[in-house]
């Protein structure tokens, strides 16, 4: 997956594929309502995903939600592809474990 920075235009178009993933400058965050120990099952599989593609997303764990926030810190802390296909790969994760959409 590419991990050249991706121009504005093309961050927009990603996001609107992406429909709960919001842009932060340089990253993209999302959060679902899972149960502490719903989010730790969840928190597994992304990480278990995440070293098959070699992308992390940064991962804050609290007892009703996880938040995840993704960047290419190898790209200069910029936006690039492989953010785009790790955030729709935590979806199909967080779908599979009936996470749904937190408000925070």
């Amino acid at each position: 997956m590419g991990k050249d920075p991706l121009p504005d235009e093309e961050i927009a178009a990603c996001l609107a594929e992406l429909p709960g993933w919001a842009r932060e400058g340089d990253t993209i965050t999302r959060a679902f309502s899972v149960r502490y120990h719903g989010g730790v099952a969840l928190i597994v599989n992304v990480a278990d995903v995440e070293r098959l593609v070699g992308h992390h997303a940064d991962i804050d764990l609290r007892w009703d939600h996880v938040r995840f926030r993704i960047t290419t810190h190898d790209a200069g802390h910029r936006l690039t592809a492989a953010d785009f296909d790790l955030a729709a790969r935590i979806d199909r994760i967080a779908a599979a474990h009936q996470a749904q959409a937190h408000n925070a």
